[in-house]
């Protein structure tokens, strides 16, 4: 199903594949196609087409970067020079700490996520985003414990529950 923006939307059956695939990420098709009782045609279209329309954007393993020894996390915002995005670009890919990178709104024009092994490695983590000539300003907030991990199957249920026909209210 294709919504008003042109972006594709999953139905009741794309979101029981999808929570099928987070619950067992190394299931086959054939299993995947029992656990949501449809042909296995149809598991291996469906997924075909969310994996065109961008949907599932990768079949790579998730890695936790602290079991891999990389405990210390952190948030940093940036101020960059104006019109210096490409050249922030260029900085922040080249440095093997920063694990994810946004444009964003606000007081802040990007936002980051780095990952260290130590609070040290930490340290020089930011000193080498400090030392590129197009930020102006950084400010970091060290991640104590995660409270909710990177997740996407709620969201995408909101979706569902938007388009269903509600029942008329009895009066």
């Amino acid at each position: 199903m294709t919504s008003h923006t042109g972006a594709y939307q999953p139905d009741h059956l794309d979101l029981a594949l999808l929570g099928a695939l987070r619950a067992n990420p190394r299931v086959g098709d054939l299993e995947l196609s029992r656990l949501v009782k449809v042909a296995r045609a149809t598991v291996q279209s469906r997924l075909r087409r969310l994996e065109e329309s961008g949907v599932i954007a990768g079949w790579g393993p998730e890695i936790d970067v602290t079991a891999a020894g990389y405990p210390v996390q952190a948030f940093v915002t940036l101020e960059i020079a104006q019109g210096a995005l490409d050249d922030v670009l260029a900085e922040l890919s080249s440095l093997p700490n920063v694990l994810e990178a946004y444009v964003t709104t606000g007081d802040a024009d990007v936002l980051c996520k780095v990952g260290a092994s130590s609070h040290l490695d930490l340290q020089d983590a930011l000193l080498a985003i400090n030392r590129t000539g197009v930020i102006v300003r950084s400010t970091s907030v060290v991640v104590l414990s995660t409270l909710i991990a990177p997740r996407s199957m709620p969201l995408l249920g909101t979706l569902i529950s938007a388009r269903e026909p509600r029942a008329p209210a009895y009066r």
